[in-house]
């Protein structure tokens, strides 16, 4: 696999802002985010290179085209974070905290944080939509491209026109990810993984993604460079698409000695009772067959692998229809399962009585982001939040 070599890898910048480009017709926001891992800097390049071909194309280019850089700080030192993930700062009290002005900034993470959200608020502010905001990353894996998202019908139906795998139930691992707060706000939001880390097909794959985005989201006319982009990524992918769902996280505790066992890839499939990693001298194993999805090969990381499995499309239908009628509501009359507040924003689900329910009806109807507490689960929907109006009349959500 060729590498991204040091002599054609550009020089980092320190600039917030890789390109802005504003259309000469009307047409939706696209906000791409790269690097806010900084051992992560391939989605940089492949969006300084995709800028250098639009500029000056402005006359077919209908909306606006925003790029920035995350950590900027850590990307210039090759590191994935200086004191902490960039990627995990964004909790809802941390939120609270910058909207009001309130936080203190205590390491280099936070600081880049707090001008990434300014920039991100700015732009905001500053148009009136439809939003879509897609945040690139690689893996310290050999990996086939995919998606993740939170699951929201909107995310779905968006990233269901992509050749590749979309991975559903992020949210419900991971605290704190700068598009989970995003998609709090109601817009569409989600992660796209091209590849490996120093693989330049990892570039290549970056550039084919975010050009096929600004044609499905309407900001470029379909061309023949289209058609060209999206069968590179339908290659890339051998054959592996549709929508999983993650099950499993095993999330690595201060202090441990955790080691990945060599060789596994990202979507690769394992039997129950594999071995597949070693914790504090113990064996890791499968608790059911399923795939693997970024093992951790780095120093860095909370990850040390997911498994994911399939979702049956009929199930994805029956729940986009339960969603729309809105039959959340049904699940308070389960003992045990209330609201968190009068303004039903969220279930408030006691373990003591409700620890038996299966995760699968949370799911359907749209609550897998989860706050344990003492004795209680706390499961949130992002569905309330979805900005339904402002997609209304985009071709995607026809089909």
């Amino acid at each position: 696999m060729t590498s991204i070599s040091e002599d054609i890898m550009p020089q980092v910048s320190t600039e917030r802002l890789i390109t802005h480009i504003e259309g000469n017709n009307q047409g939706p926001i696209v906000v791409f985010l790269a690097g806010i891992h900084g051992n992560e800097p391939s989605g940089v390049f492949a969006l300084e290179r995709l800028s250098q071909k639009l500029v000056g194309n402005e006359k077919n280019i209908s909306g606006n085209i925003y790029a920035l850089r995350g950590n900027i700080n850590a990307l210039e030192k090759g590191i994935r974070f200086e004191k902490e993930d960039l990627n995990r700062l964004w909790t809802k009290s941390r939120m609270q905290a910058l909207n009001q002005k309130h936080v203190f900034i205590s390491n280099p993470d936070q600081a880049e944080q707090q001008d990434l959200y300014e920039n991100l608020m700015s732009i905001i502010n500053r148009h009136e939509g439809p939003f879509y905001f897609m945040d690139l990353h690689t893996t310290s894996s050999h990996t086939i491209p995919f998606i993740t998202l939170n699951d929201t019908i909107l995310n779905r139906k968006f990233t269901r026109q992509f050749p590749m795998p979309i991975i559903l139930g992020i949210e419900e691992y991971l605290k704190g990810p700068a598009l989970s707060y995003i998609n709090e706000l109601g817009y569409v939001a989600f992660g796209f993984e091209a590849g490996q880390h120093d693989e330049k097909q990892s570039v290549d794959n970056h550039e084919a993604f975010a050009y096929v985005s600004l044609v499905l989201t309407g900001v470029l006319p379909e061309t023949k460079l289209f058609h060209r982009y999206m069968q590179r990524l339908k290659k890339a992918t051998r054959g592996i698409g549709g929508f999983y769902e993650i099950f499993y996280r095993h999330e690595i505790q201060q202090e441990e000695e955790f080691i990945m066992r060599p060789g596994f890839v990202n979507f690769q499939t394992v039997r129950k009772n594999a071995y597949l990693a070693e914790s504090i001298n113990e064996g890791i194993y499968a608790p059911h067959e399923s795939r693997v999805l970024m093992p951790l090969y780095q120093t860095q990381g909370e990850d040390g692998f997911f498994l994911i499995r399939k979702i049956a499309p009929i199930y994805l239908h029956i729940s986009a229809i339960l969603r729309k009628l809105r039959m959340d509501h049904l699940l308070t009359l389960l003992p045990g399962v209330s609201w968190q507040t009068k303004a039903k924003e969220g279930l408030k689900i006691n373990l003591r009585i409700a620890r038996f329910f299966a995760k699968p009806i949370f799911h359907l109807l749209g609550y897998r982001s989860v706050e344990i507490g003492d004795h209680y689960l706390f499961a949130n929907s992002r569905e309330k939040a979805s900005r339904d109006k402002e997609y209304k009349f985009a071709k995607w959500n026809y089909k």
